[in-house]
């Protein structure tokens, strides 16, 4: 032997003597060598002893063993695999006796025989493990069943394949797949497939009973006794897998299926999830070999992306490229990125991403086709039942059944909590093909319209139950009063949830010309914005409306929704040179109309702006000049703008070092907010309150009163959480974790202020930076900190 190694012992003492001498862990060589570390350590120990041929090969190419090493490996191996014998039939098969005496094995059935293994198979390891698992424990009283299902293009059957061939040696009497042709017209009739099974098992054509039930019943008396490894390949449906199960006896059986099979009784499930971002770029690696993916790896893991990481897609890719040995991933990349384009290019030679989405379609009802395609007009990542009832014109609850006959048929993905869907990006460009191909432009149109329309009175609806008094919600708003949210959480999860889709709608209406219909939910959204202070979306909407107030000739409107749209660009988007500019324009049209609450709103969307812009004495001056003209002003809106401009005029005061003159501000906002203000609502002037006593705290703080501070930032932050607005609160806790920095409690200051830090992040709120600095100053103190300042609309 050309290493050196003693040729004798078993098959899995030589592959431990050649692994270890060739330094290699069990890991190592099982990833080198394609097979799972559960079945390399099977070998070594003695329990699978007599691997496949491809097995053996791809362990001796990993070890890089030279021709005589690898021939005596595989002389190893032969001798552990079992040989087959042949007998004869029994004479009375009718009577249910085991076909072959005890021990005995088929003879080789090459028509059912297991098809050929993928040398470049990639990842599930978790997934064969479990079915390991299942052998390993095995009771013959209970043999298992596992049903493989999930999407088209998961490689199911690949996975199938490879899993018997993984655990063939454990199944000594026989390995043998058929397949049930589930996508075809007229599936596989369990009559036949009972007699080829029968046949392959070594039982004469002339004892097969003529009656499926006596077919069924012979079956699971020939595998009474017997290790054999049975693969159903492609079910259609329960009714067809149910007479070919076994009943008692040792063996496996695999099931894969399109469908979910839920209704089959017993069976362990393992749903086929989409490959990992690496899993992916492995599998790329193994079919057109690891330099070319190394040599562009940012284009392999592009081109994966595009594929959205389908095991189908990739290999397609994969095998395109493969056949092309000289052209660059790259270039792939740049075809698949044209969404059009992009199901054209996934196809090598006979393989086609179509295709396989298209043997899935063809077995839908027309019903259930037309909420498939019409589904890809919406507009959010992830859809509901109603959005798929109004798209294509059905009651919900029929919608909502097709839409989980479309899951169980792996063409949509149901959320796990919710009850929502979601389409794989490429079964999405095909929804959408089979729309352009099969539905009028007027009928697409009409879906469209007839369901913006909708979400657009619900999402204005939504929106208005967090107004004050002054905008109640007009009876009878919602398009459904009989599924409308009923409170503001409710409204808040409906108005989350479906933010793509009505953002959408309003694009749609706006270049509809219903500009009024713009105007109105903008206007609706005004309040519920404060809520959701981080989206950048608000930016969007307020910019919509004031074009669609400018089409209108509507000046009134254009310069409340030019003070909306400052508030967004200097609190969502930071873009303070954009919030400038709108104020300044708020500014010019309501002095222009003579409209005095929304000069005011201006004149301190203005102050903000240059106080962000490092503008300090013109934004204290502006500020005043704001707070002044407000308070010569009569109406609960100016009451509310005020108390606005007194907070954010206290706040410049404490940045430019004027802490007492910004402390007696804020106590008089205390005292305004305490005596309450006529026509707003009591939770709304409570949220007043709140702004105002965290703005009390900061100045505390920035006096060195940290004691005195602690108090009010904990009343802010408290009534922000339970208003649920982590736009207000996390900066609040911000504070609060400050304070209790220099109040010497460093274990609570490290948990509110890591809290803070988290929320602030995902908030994507600047102020994240601030609060990664106060965490590290606990570790390492260096000095005061100044303190937070709250900036409330």
């Amino acid at each position: 032997m050309g290493s050196g190694i003693s040729a004798t012992g078993g098959f899995g003492e030589r592959l431990y003597g050649l692994r270890t001498s060739a330094g290699l862990s069990q890991e190592e060589l099982a990833h080198a060598a394609g097979v799972s570390v559960r079945a390399l350590s099977d070998l070594e120990r003695g329990r699978s002893r007599g691997p496949q041929r491809r097995t053996v090969q791809a362990l001796a190419a990993a070890l890089g063993l030279d021709t005589a090493d690898a021939q005596e490996l595989e002389q190893a191996a032969s001798l552990g695999r079992p040989r087959p014998r042949h007998t004869t039939a029994p004479a009375t098969a009718k009577t249910g006796g085991s076909a072959r005496g005890p021990g005995a094995h088929p003879a080789p059935h090459h028509s059912l025989a297991l098809p050929r293994d993928l040398n470049d198979f990639t990842a599930r390891d978790s997934a064969l493990t479990r079915l390991l698992a299942l052998v390993e424990h095995l009771d013959p009283a209970h043999p298992p069943v596992a049903v493989i299902c999930g999407q088209p293009g998961l490689g199911k059957t690949s996975f199938a394949v490879h899993a018997a061939h993984t655990l063939a040696s454990h199944f000594p009497d026989g390995q043998f797949a058929v397949d049930l042709r589930g996508m075809d017209p007229q599936p596989a009739l369990p009559h036949d497939v009972l007699a080829r099974l029968l046949r392959a098992l070594g039982v004469a054509d002339s004892a097969v009973p003529a009656a499926t039930e006596d077919r069924c019943g012979l079956l699971r008396s020939v595998l009474r006794d017997r290790r054999v490894l049975l693969l159903l390949d492609n079910a259609a449906d329960e009714d067809q897998v149910r007479p070919l199960l076994p009943g008692t006896g040792p063996s496996l059986t695999l099931v894969t299926s399109r469908h979910a099979l839920a209704g089959l009784e017993a069976v362990y499930r393992t749903e086929l999830a989409l490959l990992r971002r690496e899993e992916a770029v492995e599998m790329l690696s193994r079919i057109i070999g690891p330099e070319r993916v190394r040599q562009e790896e940012q284009a392999a893991g592009d081109l994966t992306e595009l594929c959205g990481h389908l095991p189908l897609a990739v290999r397609i890719a994969g095998q395109r490229l493969a056949s092309r040995p000289g052209e660059r991933i790259a270039k792939l990349v740049t075809q698949l990125a044209v969404h059009k384009n992009r199901l054209d290019a996934l196809h090598a030679g006979s393989l086609q991403v179509r295709s396989a989405f298209a043997l899935s379609y063809r077995q839908l009802s027309p019903q259930v086709r037309t909420v498939f395609r019409r589904a890809s007009l919406a507009a959010a990542p992830d859809f509901s039942p109603e959005t798929a009832a109004l798209l294509a014109d059905l009651p919900v609850r029929q919608a909502a059944g097709y839409a989980r006959d479309l899951a169980h048929a792996g063409l949509l993905q149901p959320h796990p909590t919710t009850d929502r869907y979601r389409f794989h990006d490429l079964l999405a460009l095909f929804a959408a093909e089979q729309l352009d191909e099969e539905d009028e432009p007027a009928h697409i149109r009409a879906a469209q319209d007839r369901t913006d329309r909708w979400v657009l009175r619900r999402a204005a609806a939504a929106a208005r139950l967090f107004g004050t008094d002054c905008h109640p919600c007009a009876p009878g708003s919602d398009p459904d009063p009989a599924t409308a949210p009923a409170d503001r959480e409710q409204a808040g999860i409906w108005l989350k949830a479906e933010r793509a889709q009505w953002a959408a709608a309003l694009g749609r209406a706006q270049a509809a010309g219903r500009h009024q219909q713009v105007i109105d939910v903008a206007e609706a959204m005004h309040w519920f914005s404060d809520h959701t202070q981080h989206w950048e979306l608000w930016a969007e909407v307020f910019q919509r409306a004031v074009d669609s107030a400018r089409a209108l000739g509507s000046r009134r409107n254009e310069a409340v929704h030019l003070n909306y749209l400052a508030w967004a660009c200097n609190m969502c988007l930071y873009d303070h040179t954009a919030a400038l500019a709108a104020a300044e324009a708020a500014l010019a049209v309501a002095r222009e109309v003579n409209d005095q609450l929304q000069v005011g709103w201006a004149l301190g969307h203005t102050a903000g702006a240059l106080h962000r812009l490092g503008r300090s004495d013109e934004s204290i001056a502006r500020f005043q000049e704001a707070a002044d003209h407000l308070g010569r002003q009569t109406g609960t809106e100016s009451r509310l703008a005020e108390l606005t401009c007194l907070s954010m005029l206290g706040e410049q005061l404490r940045r430019a070092g004027r802490s007492e003159e910004a402390l007696t501000i804020h106590r008089r906002s205390e005292v305004i907010c305490q005596a309450g203000i006529s026509g707003a609502a009591h939770e709304l002037v409570g949220l007043y309150l709140a702004a105002t006593r965290q703005q009390i705290g900061n100045d505390l703080a920035a006096l060195r009163r940290w004691a005195a501070a602690e108090a009010p930032l904990r009343y802010a932050l408290t009534r922000f959480e339970v208003a649920k607005m982590p736009a207000w609160s996390e900066p609040a806790r911000l504070d609060l974790g400050i304070a209790l920095r220099h109040l010497g409690r460093p274990e609570e200051a490290h948990e509110v202020l890591t809290a803070a830090h988290d929320a602030l992040a995902h908030l994507n709120n600047p102020r994240r930076i601030e609060a990664a600095a106060e965490l590290r100053r606990l570790t390492h103190p260096a000095g005061p900190t100044p303190p937070a300042h709250t900036q409330p609309r």
